[in-house]
């Protein structure tokens, strides 16, 4: 239920957020009780159940703000870059350094995926992320400086390895978000072939 907060309401509103978030991401979304993320602020149940109706209701409203969060840093990364394929290099790596962090909210995303009532809800944040980078994608084609192809096939392959090599490499093996950022960039704009060899097969064709 949406109310009119106070500034003050506004901000013990965040701090749920942001507290249940770090909650869920440590100890699992699962394990931790609405008594224990009241318990930890030092609050009662009544102020939690004044801003959410239900720990789904919380972690719902966390993964929304999570993605807007995302999307929001993507297009203040190329607001000014005219050229598409360095709109979307930017692109890959603000969204690199934004799941490194924000890495409490990378965890509960990639939770929410494999959890029925939420995976719906990440979808829906993909399809976005997709719908975001196929203008930039069509632009580079245009452009005559991304193959002709798919632009709708290209725009989920980039969006795929960003997600992929994020996981592994920042959250799963904590590497830097700029190993990661570059790996993936180069994936993308370079592929897997030496130049040597691309030359080769352009040659063969």
């Amino acid at each position: 239920m949406a109310r009119r907060l106070t500034a003050r309401g506004q901000r013990r509103r965040l701090e749920l957020l942001d507290y249940a978030a770090r909650q869920f991401a440590t100890n699992g979304y699962h394990p931790t009780s609405v008594t224990d993320i009241v318990d930890g602020l030092g609050v009662g149940k009544g102020v939690f159940y004044w801003y959410f109706a239900s720990k789904e209701e919380l972690l719902r409203q966390i993964l929304t703000d999570a993605q807007r969060d995302l999307r929001r840093t993507q297009r203040q990364a190329i607001a000014d870059e005219p050229d598409p394929v360095r709109r979307i290099e930017a692109g890959i790596r603000a969204s690199v350094a934004w799941l490194d962090a924000n890495r409490h909210l990378f965890v509960l995303l990639e939770f929410a995926r494999t959890e029925e009532r939420f995976a719906p809800l990440i979808r829906q944040g993909e399809e976005q992320a997709v719908a975001d980078a196929l203008p930039h994608v069509k632009a580079g084609i245009a452009a005559s400086m991304i193959r002709r192809d798919d632009p709708l096939v290209l725009a989920h392959a980039i969006l795929g390895v960003t997600d992929r090599l994020a996981r592994v490499l920042v959250l799963e093996q904590g590497r830097p978000a700029d190993e990661a950022g570059d790996a993936a960039v180069a994936f993308c704009l370079e592929g897997i072939l030496s130049p040597t060899a691309a030359q080769r097969r352009l040659g063969q064709r």
